[in-house]
C-alpha cells in the first residue's frame, strides 16, 4: 500500500489549510473569508452527519436538515426566554435533535426506498411548517438570536477566530467519532445492512435496532451543527429546515464522496465555495451550478475523493 496518496495530499492539505485559514485573514485584513468558512466548516459538520447514514449505512434521508433548523431553534428559543448558558443550550438542542431522530427513525425504518425517503422527508416539512406557525418566536419572519451562547468565560463565541476554532474543533470530533463507529463492530454491522440487509438479519443481528441507534446518533451530530449555525448567524429561521437545505447536504456528501470519512468535507468546500464564487458573477448561477454538478455527478463517479483515487491508480 502506498504511504502517500492523491486522496491523503489533498485532504492533509485542506485539513492544513482549514487550521491556517485565520491566520491568513488576520494577515491579510481578509474578515469575510473567516466569516464564509466558519459557515462551510459548520455545513461541512452536518454533511459529515447525514454521511454517516448515508453513505456508510444505506439510508438516504431527505429530511436531515430537520436536525439543523431542530438545534438552531433550540439555542433561539432559550435565548428568548433568557436562558443565555451554552452549557445548557447546547445539550438541550442534542437532546431535542436526538429525540426527533429517535421519532423519525422508529416509523421511517420501517420502510424501504423511497418510501424511507418520502417519510423522512414529510417529517421534515412538518418540522418546518411547526416553526413556521410559532408566533411566539418569530413565526415565518424567524427568532433573531441576540446573544451568543455563553460559556463562562471559557470561549468567547462573538470573537470571530476563537468561533472558527470551536466549529472546527466539533468537526474533527464529529470525524473522529464517525471514524470510531464505522471501525467498530456496530459499524461493520450497519454497513453489511446496507449491503445485504437479510444476510445480515439471517445471521442473527437485529437490523432495525442498530439501524436506529446509527439514525440518532447521526440526528444528534447534525443538531450540534444547528447550534453552531444559529449562534454564526445570530438568527434562525424555519427555512433552515426546508426540503431545499436538505438536498444541498445530499449534494455535498454525494460530491465528495459517498461513505468516505472526509468526502463530505471536501464537499462542502467545494459546493459551498463554487456557490459563492458564481453567485458573485450572476443572479442566475444556480442554472450554471446545477449542470456543473450533474457533469461531476456523471463523470466522477465516487464523487471527488473517487476522482482523486482513480488518479493514484493511473
Amino acid at each position: 500500500m502506498k504511504t502517500f496518496t492523491v486522496s491523503k495530499v489533498v485532504t492533509a492539505l485542506m485539513l492544513a489549510g482549514l487550521v491556517l485559514l485565520p491566520l491568513y485573514s488576520y494577515l491579510s485584513g481578509n474578515v469575510f473569508i473567516l466569516t464564509l468558512f466558519t459557515r462551510i466548516v459548520i455545513l461541512a459538520l452536518a454533511a459529515a452527519s447525514l454521511n454517516l447514514i448515508m453513505g456508510f449505512g444505506g439510508m438516504m434521508s431527505f429530511g436531515h436538515a430537520a436536525y439543523l433548523g431542530i438545534g438552531g431553534y433550540a439555542v433561539g428559543m432559550l435565548a428568548q426566554e433568557g436562558v443565555g448558558s451554552g452549557f445548557i443550550q447546547f445539550p438541550v438542542a442534542l437532546a431535542a435533535s436526538a429525540t426527533y431522530a429517535l421519532v423519525i427513525g422508529a416509523l421511517s425504518l420501517r420502510t424501504r426506498g423511497v418510501y424511507f425517503i418520502m417519510i423522512t422527508l414529510a417529517f421534515a416539512q412538518m418540522a418546518y411548517y411547526v416553526a413556521s406557525g410559532l408566533a411566539r418566536y418569530g413565526g415565518d419572519d424567524g427568532l433573531t438570536v441576540y446573544k451568543r451562547s455563553d460559556f463562562s468565560g471559557l470561549i468567547n463565541l462573538s470573537n470571530r477566530t476563537q468561533f472558527y476554532y470551536l466549529c472546527l474543533a466539533c468537526l474533527f470530533a464529529v470525524i473522529f467519532l464517525i471514524w470510531r463507529i464505522v471501525n467498530s463492530r456496530f459499524g461493520l454491522v450497519v454497513q453489511g445492512l446496507r449491503s445485504n440487509e437479510q444476510r445480515m438479519q439471517a445471521i442473527g443481528f437485529p437490523a432495525k435496532r442498530y439501524q436506529l441507534v446509527c439514525f440518532v446518533i447521526s440526528g444528534t451530530m447534525c443538531g450540534l451543527a444547528g447550534a453552531l449555525l444559529a449562534n454564526n448567524t445570530d438568527f434562525v429561521s424555519p427555512a433552515v429546515m426546508y426540503w431545499t437545505r436538505s438536498g444541498d447536504l445530499m449534494v455535498m456528501v454525494i460530491l465528495g464522496g459517498m461513505g468516505t470519512l472526509f468526502g463530505p468535507v471536501i464537499g462542502a468546500v467545494v459546493y459551498l465555495l463554487l456557490e459563492e464564487f458564481l453567485s458573485q458573477i450572476t443572479e442566475y448561477w444556480a442554472l450554471i451550478m446545477g449542470p456543473l454538478l450533474l457533469l461531476i455527478v456523471l463523470f466522477g463517479r465516487g464523487g471527488i475523493m473517487g476522482l482523486l483515487g482513480r488518479l493514484n491508480r493511473g
